[in-house]
């Protein structure tokens, strides 16, 4: 086991995915309208389809043998899409998984949430496998992002739908400190081409937060790389995980974030915080 990978995360993150999904599960269920609208283009019954297809994709890059999903050349698609390019695979995806059946579809999403975990049962949370952008994804940032997909979609739901739905700081940590730090601390491969205005100079931001251990983001010519926290940073940023995450998908803007005081900006040159985050950035 790795040291930016500890068997405590490693079980934390997979315990987190499990008490995420019976929570995902549970919300779905206790709406009546599986095709009441949730989002301006989906309905619930969409996003718990993209949330279920997530699933089912990330089990047929765990076992590539074992009912893969049903998308003609699947790993190539992943292999050539970007950040940016994420929405048009989401529709594309959607369009090989047809099922709308609430009931269903959960059905299917528990299956694969199980097959998941079943597959990372024994295996080294710092191995990986392929992902989007060419980048290759430990285990441990598969299982975060899969946690992150379903509290994002199902606050989505709950907003809508004016149900409860909580996002607890430590599940949300998981995103950042395991999937977005362990690609930048591994092979990124692509993922990240496309920015607008690549910074050519280089620019460090310390990350900090109450639930993850503090990091240096580096940005140059479009690309990332994590460092220790140390003297040198241009900037500093202290977050509240669930509001970080929140911005980078979109549900809330850096000027509201840090309105609220979730994030909380610091350093010598926090200026060159917009042309960092051109970089460093997620669908949204």
């Amino acid at each position: 086991m790795t040291a930016e990978i500890t068997e405590d995360q490693w079980n934390a993150v997979r315990e987190s995915l499990r008490q995420t999904t019976q929570r995902f599960v549970a919300l779905v269920s206790s709406i009546p309208d599986g095709g009441a609208m949730a989002t301006a283009k989906w309905s619930v019954a969409d996003i718990v389809a993209h949330v279920t297809a997530i699933a089912w994709i990330d089990t047929t890059l765990l076992r590539p043998g074992a009912d893969p999903f049903p998308m003609p050349d699947l790993l190539d698609a992943v292999t050539a899409t970007t950040v940016d390019d994420v929405h048009g695979l989401n529709d594309v995806v959607l369009g090989h998984f047809a099922e709308r059946d609430p009931d269903r579809i959960l059905a299917m999403l528990r299956d694969q949430i199980a097959s998941i975990l079943d597959a990372c049962a024994d295996r080294d949370p710092a191995q990986t496998v392929p992902w989007l952008g060419g980048s290759q994804l430990s285990l441990a940032g598969l299982v975060a992002h899969m946690v992150n997909e379903l509290l994002i979609h199902g606050e989505d739901i709950a907003r809508a739908m004016k149900a409860p739905w909580q996002t607890p700081p430590q599940d949300a940590a998981y995103f950042f400190e395991l999937f977005y730090v362990g690609l930048a601390r591994g092979q990124m491969g692509r993922i990240l081409e496309g920015s607008r205005r690549p910074q050519k100079r280089r620019i460090a931001v310390e990350l900090r937060s109450a639930y993850t251990t503090p990091v240096t983001l580096v940005v140059q010519n479009g690309r990332v790389s994590a460092a220790p926290p140390g003297p040198g940073a241009d900037a500093t940023v202290t977050f509240d995980p669930p509001t970080l995450n929140r911005m980078m998908f979109g549900r809330v803007s850096r000027s509201r974030a840090i309105l609220t005081r979730k994030l909380v900006i610091g350093g010598p040159r926090p200026w060159l915080l917009p042309a960092f985050l051109r970089t460093v950035r997620a669908p949204s």
